[in-house]
């Protein structure tokens, strides 16, 4: 990986509806030789030395962090946690095979559109300067995402396994060039309509999670659309199968900022 330099700009202070102040910033990086940004939210600085909740929220294939900060918000529901809305470059994708809207790699060292791992080395200098910049709390980093920004939520499970403490994807899958060895907490939403991202490549990866996280043969419902499979390895998975298509229902982030507070590393 090229060498990596950061600045930050427009640094922004406002009050939550249910927290203290927090300060909105547009880091760049430059990472394998391209520009990157993310707006990060982050709480003021206090005197009190506490560790904050880490999450990364990816947007959906032709999206941008601008639009996802709006539709997820997940700082408003979560004031304590430090949340990064990353911006993904031009990126092919099997609903846009020529590669004109912006997204994320969907596999390790992917060929396709000459990819090859410049989204997971965006992760990883995005991981160092959050723990540079903020007291990150190591054992609470997760990653949530839209369509493709599932697809990449699923890809840090499997290839940055050891990082994150869970993933909460909506309408993504896992690629079947990647498998996940590593036992997370996982809250996965899907549309039974969907065919962007095929319903039954999303079930599919359902099963993939049940099966790396060790769950009992045993199905609780949870409310409305929602099963919970508890987990020998204590990493259970928690599934919402709505009758709609590719969408983001406008309950997901409450949902998955309720999941994410109960499961660390």
């Amino acid at each position: 990986m090229k060498k990596l330099f950061l600045f930050a700009a427009a640094l922004v202070f406002f009050v939550t509806a249910s927290g203290p102040a927090k300060a909105q910033t547009t880091m760049t990086w430059t990472v394998d030789g391209s520009q990157r940004e993310a707006i990060v939210f982050a709480p003021a600085r206090t005197f009190i030395p506490i560790k904050h909740p880490l999450i990364f929220a990816f947007h959906g294939h032709g999206g941008n962090m601008s639009g996802t900060a709006l539709q997820m918000h997940l700082e408003t529901l979560w004031p304590e946690a430090i949340v990064v809305y990353p911006q993904g470059l031009i990126s092919p994708r099997f609903t846009d095979p020529p590669g004109n809207e912006s997204g994320w790699q969907y596999e390790a060292n992917q060929v396709r559109g000459n990819v090859g791992n410049r989204d997971l080395h965006f992760f990883d200098a995005m991981l160092a300067t959050m723990k540079q910049a903020y007291r990150v709390d190591e054992w609470r980093i997760y990653s949530t995402g839209f369509s493709s920004g599932g697809v990449f939520s699923y890809l840090l499970w499997a290839e940055r396994g050891r990082t994150i403490a869970a993933i909460g994807e909506v309408a993504g899958q896992l690629w079947p060039s990647e498998h996940l060895t590593e036992p997370r907490a996982a809250l996965l939403i899907a549309g039974s309509q969907d065919t962007t991202d095929p319903f039954a490549e999303q079930v599919r990866s359902m099963n993939d999670a049940l099966q790396a996280d060790h769950t009992i043969d045993l199905s609780l419902p949870c409310g409305q659309y929602c099963s919970f499979f508890p987990s020998t390895t204590l990493s259970p998975v928690k599934t919402f199968i709505h009758p709609d298509g590719h969408v983001y229902p406008p309950w997901a982030p409450e949902e998955i900022v309720k999941f994410f507070k109960t499961h660390r590393l």
